[in-house]
């Protein structure tokens, strides 16, 4: 018999699984789709989300296979203006990791098949949901055929689209942002090594992130949805705004996106609680989605545990949608601050601006302050 039932075997939900098996509670995760992500979109794991992960002993292998991030500059006109250390965030993480998403999902994957070598379904598609107030019953369909699942709670961890929310009428407004993103993986050719960059120039931000095996992340704005993402355009983007030329032809992965964020009107309906992207949609500047669902995950774990042993848990679910509503109105705020730095200014502004920042960067207690709001601490 299952105790809980997991829509959705990405991140969120793979480490969520882990949580509840390591406390005796029977899982299964159903998952959409017939294998893990291979493309690389999420790269940013930070102190307070490491912390989550080593409860299910899985930081330190992502340490090792990733780029820990000690510290970023600010960068203008080729001159380094401000640099934030990441030092005082944590005591343990002192640190951004980054590690590609196919890597994250395939060690919280294999943790997940540790505990329970039968915990997740894959090709399982949710096609509908009844509560009967005792128990949640979902209708499936996998590759075998239809079938029902039935535990004490549901969670859905099922993204931006969530089915589940969408089973539950759970509204969630759509917000649109004039911000616009092109994004590429290259060969290193910047002479920043493991920190990250930010170019703060008129046409607009640059982002730039290592990643293992000499490879650099490069996010840059633009000021219209791109048509279709190319690596010439990209390269050409780089090298016009912040004099590093990147090799096109060794591009590895390349995207374009749009900003929009949701926040679900609520994370909890009856005997089901939504968390990750299903519940908050928020901008990826800044890397706080992903994150954002594992503290979800990791905040939703003992109110789970109570309703598995049958005890009242009512008020602490209640308790649990509203502290992390709140959560991710802050990080929605934080991700707006994040790419009103990066849209375009004239140089009669910009310069100014980033005397600005690199005033209040020589500020220890205010650069040790935004390195806090930067990292979700």
């Amino acid at each position: 018999m299952t105790d809980v039932l997991i829509v959705g075997g990405g991140p969120v939900g793979l480490f969520l699984g882990s949580l509840l098996l390591q406390q005796g509670v029977a899982v299964r995760v159903l998952e959409k789709r017939a294998g893990r992500n291979a493309h690389t979109r999420a790269i940013g794991i930070h102190p307070p989300a490491l912390a989550a992960l080593e409860r299910i002993g899985v930081a330190q292998e992502l340490i090792g296979r990733g780029i820990p991030i000690r510290q970023g500059f600010a960068v203008n006109n080729g001159r380094r203006i401000a640099r934030m250390p990441f030092a005082a965030v944590s005591d343990t993480y002192p640190f951004v990791l980054a590690v590609p998403q196919p890597v994250t999902e395939e060690v919280l994957e294999r943790r997940l098949r540790e505990l329970d070598s039968e915990a997740l379904l894959r090709n399982a598609r949710v096609t509908g949901m009844h509560d009967d107030g005792g128990r949640v019953t979902l209708s499936v369909t996998t590759a075998a055929g239809a079938a029902s699942c039935t535990a004490a709670f549901v969670v859905g961890a099922d993204g931006a689209y969530s089915t589940v929310r969408t089973l539950l009428r759970v509204a969630a407004p759509e917000k649109l942002y004039p911000d616009h993103y092109l994004m590429g993986d290259f060969p290193e050719s910047s002479p920043f090594g493991h920190d990250a960059a930010l170019f703060l120039e008129s046409e607009g931000i640059v982002e730039s992130f290592p990643l293992p095996g000499s490879v650099r992340r490069w996010v840059v704005r633009l000021g219209k949805p791109p048509a279709s993402p190319d690596a010439e355009q990209l390269a050409g983007l780089v090298a016009r705004r912040t004099r590093t030329a990147l090799d096109a032809g060794a591009n590895t992965m390349l995207s374009g996106f749009s900003v929009r964020s949701r926040l679900a009107a609520r994370m909890v309906s009856g005997r089901t609680a939504l968390i990750g992207d299903a519940a908050h949609e928020i901008s990826p500047i800044g890397g706080q989605g992903m994150n954002l669902g594992w503290l979800d995950a990791e905040a939703l774990l003992p109110v789970l545990l109570d309703i598995v042993r049958g005890q009242p848990a009512i008020a602490a679910l209640r308790q649990f949608d509203a502290a992390r509503r709140r959560a991710a109105a802050t990080a929605r705020r934080q991700a707006e601050v994040n790419m009103a730095l990066g849209r375009p200014l004239p140089n009669v502004l910009l310069r100014p601006r980033n005397a600005a920042i690199a005033r209040a960067a020589a500020i220890p207690a205010f650069n040790a302050l935004v390195a806090r709001r930067f990292t979700m601490q």
